[in-house]
């Protein structure tokens, strides 16, 4: 099983489940296809911390994933490792395929993608204009996959990169397609349209029992980088939208964050934007079956 429950011998340990990652085959990185990750501490260019909570953590590098699969089109890669990658929550895979230098030399070069579920060291995964077989791993426009078939690694708009269904287990159901555009069913219930000529990756991502796991004791939260957080409501009134009061109060407004911005499942989506105009049904409606 992917998720390991241990005898509680510590009271750490008693809370805690570990994802024994029986996916990966390849420990180290391809040193290649990494860069440096220095750490922010939650703060932008101007050293005001915008996101809370962070700080801390182990040292990484980031793994330079090909999320367009640009160079791997009309060629057949062969799988070479499955891979942890500690700056996402699925598991990456390390393909080869055959290629040729400036000088015209073949050559033979190496990229990183979201692992797909199910597949293997040697296997081969073939990115292609044209349709093809829609095995597991094999990534085409989606005016080319067949409707009713689970897809991963969706662009919003064509040669724009995956931006859709990359997380562990993640998979987006292709309902249907009409002429220009296609309808997908998200892992949340939404409703939305895409391009039919965007790409898309046959299957779904692997590591699926990545949100089992549990961390168990606070420090496993600081070697992910997160530090501890105080509730708003503990806070002076000074210090955040929903602090003071006398004795314990309850805020006396809606949950938001520290700069009024709504948390907990209030709307945070900007209206205006272009792809809010593809999408059918909100994730909200879907409890209550109507049309957005």
């Amino acid at each position: 099983m992917a998720i390991r429950i241990y005898k509680p011998t510590t009271a750490g340990r008693r809370n805690a489940s570990v994802n024994t990652h029986e996916e990966v085959t390849k420990t180290s990185p391809e040193k290649s296809l990494t860069r440096p990750l220095p750490k922010k501490g939650g703060r932008n260019h101007s050293g005001k911390i915008t996101v809370r909570g962070r700080g801390g953590g182990h040292k990484r590098r980031y793994r330079i994933i090909d999320f367009k699969r640009k160079q791997l089109r009309g060629k057949v890669a062969t799988v070479i490792g499955i891979e942890y990658d500690p700056n996402r929550s699925c598991h990456i895979a390390l393909l080869e395929f055959d290629t040729t230098d400036p000088s015209g030399n073949a050559i033979k070069k190496r990229c990183y993608i979201p692992a797909p579920a199910k597949i293997k060291d040697g296997q081969k995964l073939l990115t292609s204009e044209t349709p093809v077989d829609p095995q597991p791993g094999t990534s085409m426009p989606i005016k080319h996959i067949p409707t009713g078939l689970n897809i991963h690694c969706v662009e919003m708009q064509p040669n724009k990169g995956a931006q859709l269904g990359r997380s562990a287990g993640a998979s987006i159901r292709l309902a249907n397609k009409e002429g220009r555009f296609a309808t997908l069913i998200m892992p949340s219930g939404e409703l939305r349209q895409v391009s039919v000529d965007c790409w898309a990756t046959v299957g779904e991502v692997g590591n699926s029992q990545h949100a089992r796991r549990r961390l168990g004791k606070a420090g496993k939260s600081r070697h992910l980088g997160r530090r501890p957080t105080s509730r708003g409501v503990a806070m002076s009134h000074d210090a955040h939208p929903l602090g003071g009061g006398e004795g314990r109060s309850k805020g006396g407004r809606a949950p938001v964050s520290k700069s009024g911005t709504p948390s907990k499942g209030g709307s945070t989506r900007n209206r205006k934007q272009y792809s809010s105009k593809l999408i059918i049904r909100r994730r909200k409606s879907k409890r209550y079956g109507q049309l957005r």
